[in-house]
């Protein structure tokens, strides 16, 4: 039984599963929006918002801190210097999951994860 033990294991072991978390938080704060199963955005939620507060916190410890997850020192540098001040006002909920329905290969539901209030022009010029 695994009463009290939150997170999901999303079928990988634990140095697969924060392997693929990492590399699923630098594609989303680079990109902005990316496309993944309900289960995979729930879970990287929790380490996107993590990272958005490390941002805001701004000093010299949470930007070591932050490079110890995000993969890419540029993708930290955006997160410091464009991410963080979009949410300054912002106490929380600063990624939102929306369903788009189910994969065609293995009928596995799908989300897009996105921040809210992302600029359009950005998302679509890169």
């Amino acid at each position: 039984m695994r009463h009290n033990k939150s997170g999901r294991r999303l079928g990988r072991n634990s140095s697969h599963r924060k392997a693929m978390l990492r590399n699923m938080v630098t594609s989303l704060l680079d990109q902005e929006k990316i496309t993944t199963t309900d289960a995979r955005a729930k879970e990287l939620r929790k380490l996107a918002e993590k990272m958005i507060t490390l941002g805001k916190k701004g000093d010299l410890h949470a930007r070591r801190q932050a490079l110890s997850v995000i993969q890419d020192k540029k993708v930290v540098a955006k997160l410091f210097d464009r991410l963080a001040p979009r949410y300054a006002e912002r106490n929380g909920g600063y990624t939102r999951i929306m369903k788009v329905g189910n994969r065609a290969g293995d009928n596995a539901p799908v989300s897009i994860i996105e921040f809210v209030e992302h600029d359009q022009s950005v998302a679509t010029a890169e």
